[in-house]
């Protein structure tokens, strides 16, 4: 199948590509480079023994989306391109809706218009908000609490609205929890730019030596060691969760939302151990208050994926450790 794939530079998209490529499946990659670095396209060309078809620009260009989609003859699409920073969605709120919702609208009017009517989406358990119960499946109340989680929500609803608008629409929204590690050869993984946001990638720095210490905000959670316990999925997992959509679609029509997560939690510290294990390095860290939004714990249930995709995550936490700290220590740094 042609695959076009929206932010195809990015952690999760180039992970896909090498992923896709490997299935065999003929994939052509879209990215603005606002988040992601071109070097990634060369390291995928080692990985997948051929270089991928690259267009540089932004999925807000519709014009640019068709012809791209005539010229590689796309049948589906998968749509990872997207700003993912909740303290910058507080900050830039215009930013991340003109990004994510508007560059989200211009993407489906030039599917609409070269009669391409599949996409997978990359969605967020941030559509969930506050966990009300756990673990949190499919029909938990939606209620993000950031614009960045308003933004994945209100995709997802303006999908669904397209969806029943026509049975020719396929669409399943892929709910991540926490994606972490890094591709098996140890050349493609998180780069993120400035200070991390997410946990791991900061565990790594600390490892390699990039940052003095960890802060963990908050010792004093209802969890077994009082720190945040979140539910962390290795990023192949992850993507192998794509393909999965992707195969369900050709029988599928309308709209799913679908969990992607192991089912398992892990503590703050839990990481920090797994990591000082993969690397054989310390990982100093300091405690801080809690932050204000934090919850204790946060963990998927699985259920829905397996029933209806036939797919669980199957590595551990050892692995994602494992796998992130050989990219870390290889080109991560």
């Amino acid at each position: 199948m042609n695959v076009l794939l929206t932010g195809g530079a990015g952690f999760i998209g180039s992970h896909a590509a090498a992923m896709l490529a490997e299935a065999g499946h003929y994939v052509v990659i879209v990215d603005n480079l606002s988040n992601s670095d071109a070097s990634v396209l060369r390291r995928l060309e080692r990985v997948c023994g051929h270089p991928l078809p690259f267009v540089e620009g932004d999925i807000r260009d519709s014009a640019l989306m068709r012809s791209t989609m005539k010229q590689h003859g796309v049948q589906s699409v998968m749509h990872f391109a997207g700003l993912k920073a909740v303290g910058e969605s507080n900050e830039k709120p215009l930013d991340y809706y003109s990004n994510n919702v508007q560059g989200t609208i211009s993407l489906l009017q030039a599917m609409d218009q070269c009669d391409v009517r599949q996409l997978v989406f990359s969605s967020s358990a941030t559509v969930y908000g506050q966990p009300q119960y756990l673990p949190l499946d499919e029909a938990h109340p939606t209620s993000a609490t950031n614009p960045y989680g308003r933004t994945k929500l209100h995709i997802e609803e303006m999908l669904r609205d397209v969806a029943a608008s026509s049975a020719q629409w396929r669409f399943v929204c892929l709910r991540y929890f926490n994606p972490v590690g890094a591709h098996s050869s140890g050349l493609l993984g998180e780069a993120p730019r400035g200070t991390p946001n997410n946990l791991m990638p900061y565990v790594a720095q600390v490892a390699v030596g990039t940052r003095a210490h960890l802060n963990v905000w908050g010792d004093d959670y209802d969890t077994p060691d009082g720190t945040g316990v979140r539910d962390y999925i290795h990023v192949m997992d992850l993507v192998e969760g794509h393909l999965a959509a992707l195969n369900f679609l050709q029988d599928n029509a309308g709209w799913s939302a679908i969990n992607l997560g192991t089912g398992t939690g892990y503590s703050v510290l839990d990481m920090v151990k797994a990591f000082e294990q993969a690397s054989q390095r310390a990982v100093p860290y300091s405690i801080k208050p809690r932050r204000q939004g934090d919850v204790a714990s946060c963990y998927a249930n699985p259920q829905l994926a397996l029933n209806k995709l036939g797919w669980r995550a199957t590595r551990s936490l050892q692995d994602m450790c494992d796998s992130a700290w050989a990219w870390q220590s290889n080109v991560g740094k």
